[in-house]
């Protein structure tokens, strides 16, 4: 069997009623576990929903060589609960000075899947990443060769860009010409949130693919001010006009490839979002399947839930889907307000707040 013809055996749905729906176990191909007494605590909530993860390398330091991505995998996988089988797949912090042959090291030994690139100071821990794309030619070119996908943070960086045009001011004066020096290389632009943005993924398929995570889905700028200020809701890139994130909900029903699961889960805690230089960052993944799962069936489109999440990004990086499988329940639940984190918490996105979907049975 062919991996394209396993993909099409599997789109097709598993189990589907009004009140349940049972699909292959979703991969999260976006996040932020940090570590330590952070990871120890924000970690099960991904592997209660996920099979798989893509992990973000900003760490302090950054994860920037083979022996770093080795050793921070080997941290997560002792932070698993007890009898869990969430796999961790790291990437490669891109900074001005990467070698090329590290790079290729490491994903021919497959200790990471992708490289990230962050155009340096564009959000959390990124005052390591690129300063000038001409100096990572090389490393480019060679990972178009090997196959390996880069994972874009697409923001300009300029203070003269206004925070609600930086995605577009960069996938027009960045990406665009970087699609076109680089044609055969993989692209994820990741955490999308402007409907020209998800055009540009569509236009570039398959080679280009695009992660849309659940807060994006629900949430607009406006919800940022709502009664007062609302800091665990702000994150890079922020939330937009409410016409783009219609368009994200159009992206993610659409039963396009190109688009799949990010939650970009990113925990801080209340005492960095709540002070006066509010951190960047949406904790999402203990309600992210809950959330996507809310949106689709809003949307009447539950029967593209599955591809959307556990299809898809596979599909994309050339791996074989899940075999186990999550049931979703339309039963009402709630998560906590927030996780304790040492003598601080991280505050749960839509924690507290009664859900309309919850989880059911996993079965590896």
């Amino acid at each position: 069997m062919t991996l394209d013809t396993l993909f099409d055996a599997a789109a097709k749905p598993h189990s589907k009623s009004v009140d349940s729906l049972t699909i292959r176990r979703p991969d999260d191909w976006h996040i932020h576990l940090r570590d330590g007494a952070m990871l120890r605590a924000v970690l099960p909530f991904t592997t209660a929903q996920f099979a798989r993860g893509i992990i973000m390398p900003n760490l302090v330091p950054p994860v920037t060589t083979v022996a770093m991505a080795e050793a921070y995998r080997s941290r997560i996988l002792a932070a698993r609960p007890e009898g869990n089988d969430f796999q961790p797949m790291m990437t490669c912090y891109l900074t001005d000075h990467t070698s090329a042959d590290e790079i290729e090291k490491g994903y021919a030994e497959g200790v990471w899947l992708a490289a990230k690139l962050y155009p340096a100071g564009a959000t959390t821990n990124s005052a390591h990443g690129v300063k000038d794309l001409n100096a990572i030619r090389a490393v480019l070119e060679r990972m178009e060769r090997i196959g390996m996908a880069v994972l874009i943070h697409g923001e300009a960086t300029d203070p003269a860009v206004d925070i609600f045009d930086r995605e577009q001011v960069f996938m027009e004066q960045v990406l665009l010409p970087f699609l076109k020096d680089y044609r055969g290389l993989k692209v994820v632009i990741e955490h999308v949130t402007t409907q020209e943005t998800v055009e540009i993924v569509r236009a570039h398929a398959p080679r280009v693919a695009g992660t849309i995570t659940p807060h994006h889905l629900m949430i607009n700028r406006t919800s940022l001010f709502q009664g007062g200020l609302r800091p665990h809701l702000y994150c890079l890139p922020v939330a937009k006009r409410e016409h783009h994130r219609l368009a994200l909900r159009r992206a993610v029903i659409s039963g396009d490839t190109c688009f799949y699961i990010g939650t970009d889960t990113a925990p801080h805690t209340a005492r960095n979002k709540e002070s006066s230089c509010c951190s960047a960052g949406v904790f999402a993944g203990a309600t992210a399947l809950q959330t996507y799962a809310q949106v689709f069936d809003e949307e009447n489109a539950l029967d593209k839930l599955e591809a959307f999440a556990s299809l898809s990004g596979a599909r994309f990086h050339g791996l074989t889907p899940n075999s186990g499988t999550i049931e979703l329940l339309r039963r009402p639940g709630a998560l906590p307000a927030a996780v304790m984190v040492e003598d601080d918490e991280v505050v749960v996105f839509r924690g507290n707040e009664e859900l309309p979907w919850s989880l059911g049975e996993v079965r590896p």
